[in-house]
């Protein structure tokens, strides 16, 4: 069965391989599954529910990549875009967790549309490679700052703005241990590192009194408190279109990069062969629309699946292990609800710092690539908004290139999604 779904002899692997391949690849995303609850509740979001809607929003979307692009390639909700929806879209702005699910249900809708059509990959030609790499980079600092913040390492200050919180605390000298376990064990290259931190600090924090152990494996909560519970019309007449935009950008840029280099490393996509990047292309945009009528938010593509690819995985048999694996998860909610944000801080923090290696990518000698990619990179965390930095990103490089007379290098995609930004601010600034 196995070799007639996923060709496995023609991709010179064995079925062996493939679950080995499947589990490193779920043993280093996993964390997922106490982290994006753990966002996501703060919106007001049932903690249990959420849990299952990323279980079951990543199965899903693995499931299908294995059967629809047979590439190993794990999908699940994305980092980032969680925080984005959580900490921007309704703390910040002010809207309910429903709409917010509206719009990751509309923005998955056109990314479909743009896959089907094609205008994703002229999008994706068009973008700048520095903004590309300031995007990813910013995002990472958004990402941090929110784990700072959390973990209590980072706290408010009247005179400056932010400070140091007090580190003597139990939760933040946690958080702290937990980023260095994390950062220990990835050097020494141990499989599942992220999630060994999670667990590391969860069950020092049951033995200090931090957080409450509530158990380990029991039947899997309801996820009717989510299911379903999307505003699309609350998204569409609330003033969300912005966030819609930001929504699909920041998925054609980030899951697009990510099935393209995961997938070359596994040499599925050699120059003058044909490849299944089509039909992953079209897995990863229906998985977002999935994922946000169970209740989470956007899905995407894993470049933790680079693992999986370096343990010898090169079909849809690797992310059809880690769909099983994330079903079997469904079980552990009572674990997962005992794990403290100073758990999953450290976690945030390395991630962002891995994120952060973009900021290499860019053309720092050309001033006009340069200046646009770090207003990017530094407009998200300070203005807490992935979105504020898209912003100042697109619009100052059409700026800089126009005025200095490089015009000709400005893509008209470019020059849309700038314009776009424009009038957001001129007309529908918060």
């Amino acid at each position: 069965m196995f070799e007639r779904l996923f060709k496995l002899r023609e991709h010179g692997t064995t079925v062996r391989t493939e679950v080995i391949a499947g589990l490193t690849t779920f043993l280093t995303m996993s964390y997922i599954i106490f982290v994006n609850p753990d966002i996501l509740s703060t919106t007001g979001m049932d903690r249990d529910a959420v849990f299952v809607a990323t279980c079951l929003a990543a199965a899903l979307g693995s499931m299908v990549m294995a059967t629809v692009a047979n590439w190993p390639i794990g999908m699940a909700p994305g980092m980032g875009l969680n925080a984005f929806f959580a900490f921007t879209v309704v703390a910040a702005l002010g809207f309910t967790w429903q709409q917010a699910l509206g719009a990751v249900f509309i923005s998955g809708i056109i990314f479909v549309i743009l896959t089907v059509t094609g205008v994703r990959s002229w999008l994706i030609a068009g973008i700048p490679h520095s903004l590309r790499s300031a995007i990813a980079a910013g995002i990472g600092l958004f990402l941090g700052i929110i784990a700072l913040k959390s973990s209590g390492i980072v706290v408010d200050n009247p005179a400056t703005l932010v400070g140091l919180g007090d580190l003597k605390q139990t939760g933040p000298l946690l958080a702290i241990l937990g980023f260095f376990i994390i950062a220990v064990l990835d050097a020494l290259r141990v499989k599942g590192a992220i999630l060994i931190g999670i667990l590391a600090v969860t069950v020092l924090s049951w033995i200090f009194g931090v957080s409450e152990f509530r158990g380990l494996v029991s039947a899997p909560p309801s996820i009717m408190p989510t299911f379903l519970q999307l505003d699309i019309m609350g998204a569409l007449h609330g003033g969300l279109l912005h966030v819609i935009l930001v929504f699909v950008l920041v998925e054609v840029f980030d899951a697009t990069g990510t099935l393209i280099g995961v997938a070359k490393r596994a040499n599925l996509i050699q120059e003058g062969k044909p490849s299944r990047l089509g039909r992953a292309l079209l897995a990863d945009s229906t998985a977002i629309v999935a994922g946000s009528l169970i209740g989470t938010s956007s899905t995407t593509a894993y470049v933790e699946s680079a693992s999986g690819v370096q343990a010898g995985g090169r079909t849809g048999l690797t992310a059809f292990t880690v769909a099983i694996l994330f079903l079997a998860a469904l079980f552990i909610s009572p674990l997962a609800g005992s794990v403290p944000s100073y758990a999953t801080a450290p976690a945030l923090l390395y991630v962002a710092g891995l994120m952060m290696r973009e900021l290499t990518e860019i053309e720092w000698e050309d001033l006009t690539e340069a200046a646009p990619a770090a207003l990017t990179a530094l407009a998200m965390p300070f203005t807490y908004s992935i979105a504020n930095g898209l912003a100042f990103g697109f619009v100052s490089y059409v700026v800089l290139k126009f005025f200095t007379g490089r015009w000709k290098q400005i893509h008209p995609a470019t020059a849309i999604v700038a314009a776009l930004f424009v009038i957001r601010f001129a007309f529908f600034a918060e």
